[in-house]
């Protein structure tokens, strides 16, 4: 795929400071692919699903690593929402696939005609390997590729080998309300939390057991990651999983503010630190922090800013808000944080405010906030002006539930 490899010690820990546990040594699953694959997999013809993130503790690429493979032989490639090569910015904006002139196999988009792989597509492999970094939000589609991907499998008769990584906000968390029938969406196509607290291969298990039942599913587990680390303990280098996902407090806060997107309100894409900067041209910054400082919000404080988008909601035109700076990431809840937000402003500038319309992530009917929310429940309680504590009682008894489904899937202590 003409990837480069980077036979350097590894790079700085990301976001480092003195007071955190030290670093561990953890390896990925794509780290220990050749050690570790399934023996009765041994010589199959393996398709990868892989985005720019799919690196090893070294910076090679996953193609790099399979090429090289003796285990297998890699027959073709496949790259999700954002591209194979990372090459999408926005939401809505399709791929089309190609043939890799550096290795001349197939690249198949799951992200432009179909989302699910064809049986065409499958044709001429027998595995369906996947290396995609997640960052632990229902809203992140790489999960629901990983569904469609499993789905298609187990009707052809494909066996799916999930390459684990971690949870870059921890396996230890959850929050938010459950998917509710009705509101599937590729931004949540089953019930689980908004903040799931599992690894990609964890929640593949989930579906295994769930939904496709008797497929020959199988996991190349992670060795060193403990549930309790964030990605910057783990000494993995952090590449970007997608454009608006530049570090890992984006991907912190991402739970709680990637429900900006169901509204007019920016949520900082077109600015260099997306989901931690946030607001619209109507918006007083002073007005709006004094507001959020009433909620009492755990971790958190909010500095008063304008900005001006470069790109999408608000393009060019100056926005009065705030940002996010996260004061202890342990107790902060980006759901409920994202939540008040939505509240402070939805109740301070009602006529401003508005809820987006759809087509959102190719659904046509529901509200883009409602598929967000994973139910209705959410915006009206907004809209009747609910308090957040209030709110947020029933999407904890939800997170409970889900917590004793969730605990029979967990790979890691």
């Amino acid at each position: 795929m003409g990837f480069p490899e980077f036979p350097v010690a590894l790079p700085g820990v990301s976001n480092y400071n003195p007071s955190m546990p030290s670093p561990r040594k953890t390896f990925t699953g794509l780290d220990l692919v050749e050690k570790l694959w399934p023996k009765d997999l041994k010589n199959s013809r393996v398709g990868l699903v892989a985005h720019p993130a799919s690196v090893n503790s070294k910076l090679e690429h996953a193609v790099d690593v399979f090429r090289r493979s003796k285990k297998f032989k890699l027959a073709a490639l496949f790259g999700p929402q954002h591209g194979i090569l990372g090459q999408t910015q926005d939401n809505m904006v399709e791929w089309q696939g190609f043939r890799d002139p550096a290795t001349g196999l197939p690249v198949y988009s799951l992200y432009g005609e179909v989302r699910k792989p064809t049986l065409e597509m499958l044709k001429h492999i027998d595995v369906l390997a996947i290396d995609m970094q997640d960052i632990g939000s229902k809203y992140y589609t790489f999960i629901w590729t990983l569904d469609l991907c499993m789905q298609a499998c187990h009707e052809a008769g494909k066996a799916v080998v999930v390459l684990d990584r971690p949870n870059p906000i921890t396996g230890r968390f959850t929050e938010g309300p459950v998917l509710k029938p009705g509101f599937a969406s590729f931004v949540g196509l089953r019930p689980i939390t908004v903040r799931h607290g599992m690894t990609i291969a964890e929640i593949g298990h989930y579906l295994e057991d769930a939904f496709y039942p008797g497929m020959h599913y199988r996991v190349v587990p992670m060795e060193g990651w403990k549930r309790k680390m964030w990605f910057d303990e783990t000494i993995l280098p952090w590449v970007l999983p997608s454009p608006n996902i530049p570090i890992l407090d984006s991907a912190i806060v991402y739970p709680g503010m990637c429900l900006l997107e169901g509204t007019n309100l920016s949520e900082g894409r077109g600015t260099t630190r997306p989901f931690e900067i946030f607001g619209a041209p109507f918006i007083h910054p002073e007005t709006l922090v004094n507001l959020l400082k009433e909620f009492k919000l755990p971790g958190v404080v909010f500095r008063p800013m304008y900005f001006q988008p470069t790109f999408q909601k608000h393009c060019g035109r100056l926005c009065g808000g705030a940002q996010i700076h996260i004061t202890d990431r342990e107790k902060f809840l980006p759901f409920r944080t994202g939540v008040a937000i939505l509240k402070a402003i939805h109740n301070t500038w009602p006529r401003e405010f508005a809820w987006k319309q759809p087509p959102y992530e190719y659904e046509e009917i529901n509200m883009p906030i409602d598929i967000l929310a994973g139910t209705d429940r959410l915006r009206k309680d907004i809209e009747a002006w609910k308090d957040v504590k209030e709110m947020e009682a029933w999407w904890k008894e939800e997170a409970r539930e889900f917590e004793k489904i969730r605990k029979h899937y967990l790979l890691y202590k």
